[in-house]
């Protein structure tokens, strides 16, 4: 569009369409090149044609940057050379138009364009150069090349050459370019030979000449004048059409919003009754769960104590028998009443654990016959300092060591040394009893580990068979 308004001779709206078309040229897409360096040339063309000759040489410029084939490259910087000699920078054209010329591979029609212009620029620069020679030798490879366009320039010159110095060979070489105008249907050109010819025919003719130059020129003025809004319906309608378009479009997405927000609020209403459905399950089962859990744990409680308070104490209360033959009724009677007491309320534990109470129950294992007990550092780690939880568990676990070595040991010795560091507590257990092959703990055993746990502690066996009973214990009671 932008290239047919300029060969009509719409300059204004050419250089207007050739602005708009560089926004949708991508210039760091090789392969819309040849489009980018047409554009430009545009640019040049329409600015030198009204007369911003700055601008044009900066559009030039640019046509060449972007141009990858030697044809084009000569004609921008033909262009370019052009532009110079209508400022009158003379030196800058005559460089040009020589380094053009120095190229190898010039075509034909190059060459005689390039020489022709090279040729005029000089006898501009020096009115005294006669630049026919080369002129005519331009000419004469048009004129073999069948380069009517190259004929018509090469006429033009000639002409202009002559009018002061050879009023005849004026006139012939404008009556030339008159006929290869009209062949080439260019009114530009036919009107530039009529002026020509207006100036060099005798009045008879001149007045014919001039009666045709007017009509020629008002027809020309008139189909540019046409020409100025040929692309003005089709603006529109393109305007039109994009405007309804983007209004549809719109209507179209604020439909699908309306749609997404209803499907939306189905969705998240389905996700709530789907999730609401799934809490009250899992909700139900953890409910569940945390029933039985406690169920158990009450049981493994009650089964601990009966363990613990029960058993371990008939099983002391029978050491000390076996132990002190001598012992007295009655304070067997007061120790099977303690029993049967702890027995009557199984879940309320009142059972001292002090220091002097663990020293009794550690004591009431020994007899001088059967087991020695070697008890090492129990005042040094502050036991009445500790907490009753930790009291308690910790005196169940060395009971249930007792009670384990008194049943299945046959150990002749004891020893557990209790040791402190800051507070960090250490007891280690030791027996020389038979051990066994492969530590296998029973309900005792086992709930030796839960009660360590359960303070933060934490108990190691070493069991070797023929080797003795060894365990460890740590905690800390800060």
């Amino acid at each position: 569009m932008a290239i047919i308004s300029s060969d009509m001779g719409d300059n204004l709206g050419s250089l207007e369409t050739s602005l708009s078309a560089i926004k949708f040229l991508n210039e760091n897409n090789s392969k819309v090149y040849p489009i980018i360096k047409s554009n430009y040339n545009n640019l040049g063309i329409v600015s030198f044609n009204l007369k911003d000759y700055k601008k044009s040489l900066v559009f030039y410029d640019l046509a060449i940057k972007f141009s990858e084939e030697k044809f084009d490259v000569i004609t921008y910087l033909n262009n370019k050379a052009n532009t110079y000699r209508e400022i009158k920078d003379y030196n800058n054209a005559i460089e040009i138009y020589t380094d053009i010329l120095k190229k190898q591979d010039i075509s034909k029609k190059d060459f005689s364009r390039i020489m022709t212009n090279l040729a005029k620029t000089k006898w501009l620069q020096n009115p005294s150069y006669n630049p026919v020679s080369e002129l005519k030798e331009a000419l004469n490879i048009r004129l073999q090349e069948k380069d009517l366009w190259g004929q018509n320039s090469s006429y033009a010159h000639l002409a202009d050459y002559y009018t002061q110095k050879k009023p005849d060979s004026a006139l012939i070489y404008a009556t030339k370019m008159y006929g290869v105008a009209k062949t080439l249907r260019s009114p530009d050109d036919q009107i530039e030979a009529l002026q020509k010819l207006i100036v060099l025919e005798n009045p008879e003719k001149s007045k014919q000449y001039f009666l045709t130059y007017q009509k020629l020129n008002d027809s020309l003025q008139t189909a540019r004048s046409k020409a100025k809004n040929q692309f003005a319906l089709i603006r529109y309608e393109t305007e039109k059409n994009k405007a309804d378009f983007q209004k549809a479009q719109a209507d179209n997405v604020k439909k699908q919003n309306q749609i997404l927000k209803q499907y939306a609020g189905l969705g998240i209403l389905g996700l709530i009754l789907i999730g609401g459905g799934v809490w009250y399950r899992r909700r139900k089962k953890i409910l569940q769960q945390e029933k039985e859990l406690e169920v158990k744990k009450t049981e493994l409680r009650y089964s601990k104590k009966v363990h613990d308070k029960v058993a371990n104490k008939v099983y002391r209360v029978m050491s000390e028998v076996e132990n002190v033959p001598e012992m007295k009724k009655e304070v067997l009677l007061d120790k099977l009443e303690n029993i049967y007491e702890i027995s009557r309320d199984i879940s309320y534990d009142h059972e001292p654990t002090d220091e002097k109470h663990l020293v009794e129950m550690l004591d009431s294992y020994s007899s001088q016959d059967d087991v020695q007990l070697v008890k090492v550092g129990i005042q040094e780690i502050g036991w009445d300092t500790f907490s009753k939880d930790t009291q308690s568990e910790v005196f169940n676990v060395l009971q249930e060591l007792m009670t384990n070595m008194k049943k299945h040991s046959k150990a002749t010795r004891v020893v557990i040394i209790m040791s402190r560091i800051n507070e960090e507590i250490t007891i280690r257990y030791t027996d020389n009893g038979v051990g066994c092959a492969k530590l296998s703990p029973k309900n005792g055993i086992k709930n030796t580990g839960n009660r360590m746990e359960s303070i933060g502690g934490t108990i190691n066996f070493d069991a070797v068979s023929g080797e003795g009973f060894k365990a460890e214990l740590k905690f800390s009671v800060q």
